[in-house]
């Protein structure tokens, strides 16, 4: 597998684990990623178990000093992990773990709602609209935005929303 590949996937599977925290896709993502990283080895898993009990600890809203310097952290404290170990892995079992890795975001979406996490900038001009983050319509299941670009709008009617819109 490519190396791009393989730093893509690890990221996105730092980012599930940061995005899970503190929802109730967290238990079944530390499950996941502790059954990862131990594959098969019990002590591997309890050490994944702590290290994942510590993120969730540290990324607590009123533990964490600058949250969003915490969460960058984190997430790249988790793709770090992530690649090591498809780094350690070859052929089939690369392919497993980086198959596990990718299901995560899917997992946390399902498990937590949708969750727009480092979105990019949103520019709105001439009476159009913008979002960096999450729009959702007609209500449901919950929506947070984490660390959402910046939002612009210019000329009259134009509307721009960094973080969560519920129409």
């Amino acid at each position: 597998m490519l190396v791009e590949t393989l730093t893509a996937v690890a990221a996105a599977g730092g980012a599930a684990v940061v995005q899970a925290a503190g929802t109730d896709a967290w238990h079944g993502v530390r499950d996941r990623v502790a059954a990862l990283l131990g594959r098969g080895d019990e002590q591997r898993e309890q050490a994944a178990l702590e290290r994942l009990d510590r993120t969730a600890e540290a990324l607590e809203a009123d533990r964490a000093v600058d949250r969003g310097q915490e969460l960058a952290r984190q997430e790249g404290v988790w793709q770090e992990r992530f690649e090591t170990l498809l780094a350690a892995l070859h052929g089939a079992d690369q392919e497993r773990a980086a198959r596990d890795l990718r299901a995560l975001p899917a997992f946390v979406a399902e498990a937590a709602g949708d969750v727009a996490l480092a979105t990019g900038d949103a520019v709105a001009r001439d009476g159009g609209s913008a979002v960096t983050g999450v729009r959702r319509t007609g209500g449901g299941q919950a929506a947070r935005a984490v660390r959402t670009g910046s939002a612009e709008a210019t000329g009259a009617g134009s509307t721009a929303v960094s973080g969560v819109v519920a129409e």
